[in-house]
């Protein structure tokens, strides 16, 4: 594929993602702070967010599955995920999938902007005129 259509792919996948609302205007604040000298930037931030989001749905889901739930603590992690606690497994289960919907996306987006940089083209910044 060259590196027009794959930069072309890129834009539509990008616009397909904030009309799903799995991209904002954050995301875009992101982008802005990238540049040569850490062309990854978004890439790390974006880890960094998968690896503590994974990390506190574990600490969540072992924390349910106790006799006991220490319902405190249960909120004092879904606090650190964000939101407020609806403290029920099947709540849980939803944010678990909506997380790992999420995570594909924009997994798949880098692997769009990865491609593209390594057939040697440039990543096209995103507008918001949809």
């Amino acid at each position: 594929m060259e590196v027009g259509q794959m930069q072309r792919r890129l834009i539509e996948y990008t616009k397909s993602l904030f009309m799903e609302g799995i991209l904002d205007d954050q995301f875009l604040q992101l982008q802005q702070l990238q540049d040569e000298s850490n062309p990854d930037f978004v890439v790390e931030v974006v880890s960094l967010f998968f690896q503590d989001a994974e990390k506190l749905l574990n600490d969540i889901t072992r924390a349910l599955d106790q006799q006991s739930v220490d319902f405190p603590k249960v909120d004092a992690h879904v606090h650190q995920l964000k939101g407020s606690s609806a403290r029920s497994l099947r709540c849980l289960q939803q944010i678990k999938q909506e997380y790992y919907h999420v995570k594909n996306k924009l997994e798949a987006l880098f692997r769009l902007e990865q491609q593209i940089v390594a057939a040697g083209g440039s990543v096209p910044m995103m507008e918001l005129s949809f």
